[in-house]
């Protein structure tokens, strides 16, 4: 399914606005991308972490109207506004949830429904077309959403149906996990570092655009640090798709080497991505949930960890 043409609804996102003179400026301080590389044909991946660098949330993040938009897994919505609004006092910005005024859609292999809108979306992730009041985002390879303002969702959806398959989510995720794309969810937050979810080898983190919060330990890490815990796919021969947050467990070190970060159902197997002490990711034996639970393998990612590359964002 993955690899077929199909759209889906992102139900398991929400959006967060900021809007205001200073939402760019106020927001600058607070995630990790760097919010003057965003145009209206780029957007980018990001987080915002805590004091000691750990992730409240991942997003993607795009400008709209007065200010931007972060789409974000729905249940992080709520107290991340909540922490936001105490250090926006003094901002010209304002900060909403606005998941009820916009239907988005993810897209797979489906180009020529994005130009019968009107969208000619150039191949580059991040890359950004808009036709009016929709907007659409390369998110990876053959992937995009698009976002349409709510009071147009019913016809869009139409017009996509009458050209595409109508699929559940999971094959959207299955595509994320592909492009190794990790994400923070409810179980996972503030367990990760940036770089435990290869953040920065996909263009969430900038090392260019000064402080943020949480910016010395995600800058350390990077420059001083050696990476010890970093994102893999894996596959598993199971029935079940593991939640977020669940145990990973290698029986060479006899102890939790990690945990999952996303996970979907494959043809005849489940994928996932998974946060791995390295060491014990390259003995090659991983297990689900105990010591003696499923064995996991590890998969290929389509992308390669580059410091050099990376600290020039």
């Amino acid at each position: 399914m993955a690899d077929s043409a199909f759209f889906c609804s992102l139900s398991h996102e929400g959006v967060l606005a900021v809007r205001g003179s200073d939402a760019a400026k106020f927001l600058q301080g607070q995630l990790t991308c760097n919010l003057n590389y965003l145009s209206e044909t780029q957007a980018s991946l990001g987080a915002r972490c805590t004091q000691k660098g750990r992730m409240q949330s991942s997003f993607r993040i795009l400008l709209q109207g007065d200010g931007v938009l972060l789409a974000m897994a729905t249940e992080l919505l709520e107290p991340q506004l909540a922490d936001l609004k105490k250090y926006a006092v003094f901002s010209k910005s304002k900060l909403t949830d606005e998941s009820a005024a916009w239907a988005r859609f993810g897209l797979a292999n489906a180009d020529a429904a994005l130009t019968a809108l009107g969208l000619e979306l150039p191949v580059e992730t991040d890359s950004v077309a808009r036709n009016e009041a929709l907007i659409a985002v390369r998110v990876s390879q053959g992937r995009a959403e698009l976002w349409v303002p709510a009071e147009h969702a019913d016809a869009v959806r139409s017009q996509l149906a009458a050209q595409l398959q109508q699929s559940e989510l999971n094959a959207w995720l299955l595509g994320q996990i592909r492009a190794g794309i990790g994400q923070v969810m409810p179980q996972t937050r503030e367990l990760f570092i940036p770089q435990m979810l290869n953040l920065q080898a996909v263009g969430g983190v900038s090392f260019k655009k000064g402080c943020y919060t949480g910016q010395e330990i995600v800058a350390r890490m990077q420059y001083l640090g050696k990476l010890k815990r970093r994102l893999y796919r894996l596959n598993l021969e199971a029935a079940e798709l593991p939640e977020p947050g669940t145990p990973l467990f290698s029986p060479s070190h006899n102890s939790a080497i990690g945990e999952v970060v996303i996970a979907a159902k494959a043809d005849q197997s489940i994928e996932l991505l998974a946060v791995l002490q390295a060491e014990a990711a390259d003995s090659g034996d991983v297990r689900l949930g105990t010591l003696e639970g499923p064995g996991l393998h590890l998969l290929d990612l389509p992308y390669q960890l580059d410091r050099d590359r990376e600290i020039q964002r």
